[in-house]
């Protein structure tokens, strides 16, 4: 590599690392990234997968005062994310690329749809159980679909935050913050199941994932200092946003 691309790759990683704490989606600047420096796209895919595992355990980290009191959901959801990253990475490595790649742009706007729609859909679901013990653990509908979302994210990863939120808004009850740090820890999960699978069977060029983690560090730690800040309308708001741009920014890739 040469300077400028070590450049290029460690600040996609800043970006990505920082992206993914607040909502997720970082993947679409350091897929993209690797992609134009020449690289294959599924070793594009496993090298970013595997260097953006240290990010997540920055952003996790970051947000661990909101973690207070999830212990039991982390348990719970964390098996589902463990599993699920699995299957994904798996789904990966022996299947045809271009069916999961045909649905991808169709689960991220129906997370951000979800997303928008998450406030009045918690109220309606609400008023639908009065008297009803609040979920703090989610459903076993919850746990299929934080299942189903972790083997989006062991399979390619863009966005999988935005749907975590999305689900993990609908099918618990609990502030934003403290959900987008279960969203966090999930992420990590998952990614580190995924990257494990991928350093024993893929090809992973080693030089960019250490690059791409480098920098991830850095912006998880800038992620949980910006995402903390935001109030609930602005962080919603950020996620839609950064969801459209997955969504325009992969159909452009895959042009």
């Amino acid at each position: 590599m040469s300077w400028l691309e070590v450049l290029a790759v460690l600040g996609a990683g800043v970006a990505a690392g920082t992206i993914n704490t607040v909502v997720g989606s970082g993947s679409l600047v350091t897929f993209p990234t690797l992609l134009a420096l020449g690289f294959d796209p599924v070793v594009a895919n496993v090298t970013n997968t595997v260097g953006l595992v240290p990010g997540s355990v920055s952003g996790a980290v970051g947000y661990r005062r909101e973690l207070a009191g999830q212990r039991t959901r982390l348990l719970r959801m964390g098996v589902a994310a463990l599993l699920g990253g699995l299957a994904g990475a798996v789904l990966l490595l022996v299947l045809d690329e271009d069916v999961f790649e045909a649905v991808v742009p169709v689960l991220i706007v129906l997370g951000c749809i979800l997303v928008v729609a998450q406030p009045r859909l918690s109220a309606y679901v609400r008023s639908r159980r009065e008297g009803e013990r609040p979920r703090h653990h989610g459903s076993v509908l919850v746990w299929v679909a934080v299942l189903a979302t972790s083997v989006y994210g062991g399979y390619f990863g863009a966005a999988q935050g935005v749907l975590f939120m999305a689900v993990l808004g609908l099918g618990l009850d609990d502030a934003l913050q403290r959900l987008n740090a279960t969203k966090n820890v999930l992420a990590t999960i998952v990614n580190t199941a995924a990257g494990a699978l991928f350093c024993f069977v893929a090809d992973v060029d080693w030089t960019a994932a250490a690059l791409i983690a480098v920098g991830a560090t850095v912006g998880g730690q800038l992620g949980a200092t910006v995402g903390r800040r935001l109030p609930d309308r602005a962080l919603r708001g950020f996620v839609v946003v950064i969801g459209v741009s997955a969504v325009v920014q992969f159909l452009l890739t895959e042009a």
